[in-house]
């Protein structure tokens, strides 16, 4: 079957991942011929800067503890592709996928060839998504955006429930330049008669959300008036967190993540599935259920443990909003006498902005490129560092082996033997964090 696959992961890649020009009406053609899949099953979906893949998973494993039969989509993936359209929380097995991918490839030519440029690759696998969920069948789908929202491809579904995450910038070659624009941009997916569950947001981020909101009778439930954290203890492997939900209050859940981004992740996931099925003020999700649905979570390069001894974490942040919750996280769970960090970013980030999070929290800086086409080179990245770390504290690494390497080896000399609160992170893209993990998997 691998043969078969790596076919259909090739005929894929071949699409390329982004065009400069939003078009909607390929994708809508695409789901309509193949019989609207997306309507097979109400949805939940999410959109925002930072925190739509953690929150996705653990609106996932809330709903599985209530005995749903869920469908996932997320993205970017960091293995596989498969890792993209989940079922019950486990990745599409390779027969599947390859399967849903010859049920949509043909229909997907006819598109193509009645116009100019083709479906993308992002394009086929939402709508592979979509078919493979009504095929299952699901009893709900748990749908990510990949890029803003009202253009994307993903926002065929028009789901009954909608999460907004904090919103920042990011993307703004494509979004805007301003936090409003971005937003106008996100707050496409809430539609007619919609609940829209929304974080903590600026100002400038909640006025598009209240007037779309407004426009399309929705449903709003904001942190800190409908539901919130209350409060997070650390715990071993996590944290031990009272949250507000819609119906009521819900004590001691452990929550096998770190950091309060996390925790805010985790409230709002929680609000999300009490809309769905239906809790609000009166009426509360079993308690138990819910405790049982967050002990399960995990999001896999997410402040995530590979190696000890040095500790090796890998996290995906790649703009500051990310970063400097990334930052906030280790401070308060890790006791770290001495960190040193691996990046790597893509070229069109605020590279500045993330070298700044870091200085105060890393002892030494190792740069080095990934394997994205977009990656910004290690000799430029090393340049930028040192301006903000200065020159003794940046080592510019050719390949990500080479600078996996360096950090552990720098790590450990400035142990002079005693490992415990020597670290290793390695950050900057989720391609960073894939590459990486490549490397370092058991």
């Amino acid at each position: 079957m691998s043969t078969e696959y790596d076919e259909v992961e090739a005929a894929l890649n071949k699409r390329g991942f982004t065009r400069m020009v939003f078009d909607m009406q390929k994708i809508r053609d695409l789901v309509d011929v193949l019989g609207s899949p997306q309507r097979a099953y109400p949805a939940i979906h999410l959109t925002g800067t930072n925190g739509k893949t953690s929150t996705a998973r653990m609106i996932d494993a809330l709903l599985q503890a209530h005995g749903l039969h869920t469908g996932r989509y997320t993205s970017p993936h960091l293995e596989s592709v498969r890792e993209r359209i989940s079922l019950d929380g486990e990745p599409v097995s390779e027969e599947r996928f390859v399967a849903t991918y010859h049920d949509v490839a043909p229909v997907a030519e006819l598109i193509d060839a009645r116009n100019t440029e083709p479906l993308t690759y992002f394009d086929m696998t939402t709508a592979m998504a979509y078919a493979a969920f009504a095929d299952a069948p699901v009893d709900i789908a748990v749908v990510e955006v990949g890029l803003g929202g009202e253009e994307d491809a993903t926002n065929v579904i028009e789901a009954g429930v909608c999460v907004l995450t904090p919103i920042g910038l990011d993307h703004t070659e494509w979004l805007g330049d301003t936090i409003e624009d971005i937003a106008w941009h996100k707050v496409g997916i809430i539609h007619h008669g919609a609940t829209v569950v929304t974080a903590l947001q600026t100002e400038e981020a909640m006025r598009p959300i209240l007037e779309r909101c407004a426009d399309m009778g929705a449903t709003l439930a904001r942190e800190g008036s409908e539901f919130g954290v209350i409060e997070r203890h650390q715990a071993v492997g996590g944290q031990l967190l009272s949250l507000q939900g819609l119906g009521g209050v819900y004590h001691e859940i452990f929550l096998p993540l770190f950091g309060a981004h996390q925790a805010q992740n985790a409230a709002m996931a929680l609000a999300a599935v009490e809309a769905f099925l239906g809790a609000g003020p009166g009426k509360q999700l079993e308690a138990d259920l819910v405790r049982e649905g967050f002990a399960r979570v995990d999001s896999p390069g997410r402040l995530e443990r590979v190696r000890s001894a040095p500790t090796i974490l890998l996290d995906g942040a790649h703009n500051p909003h990310g970063m400097a919750a990334t930052v906030a996280a280790l401070e308060e769970e890790f006791t770290f006498r001495h960190l040193v960090a691996v990046l790597s970013v893509l070229g069109d980030k605020d590279v500045t902005g993330l070298l700044e999070l870091l200085e105060p929290v890393v002892a030494r800086l190792v740069v080095t490129q990934n394997s994205s086409p977009r990656a910004l080179p290690a000799v430029e990245l090393g340049r930028l560092a040192i301006e903000v770390f200065g020159e003794d504290r940046v080592t510019v690494a050719s390949d990500m082996p080479d600078a996996i390497e360096e950090a552990v080896v720098q790590a450990e000399e400035d142990a002079s033997g005693e490992l415990s609160g020597v670290g290793v992170l390695i950050t900057g893209s989720v391609v960073t964090v894939a590459d990486a993990r490549k490397l370092l998997k058991r």
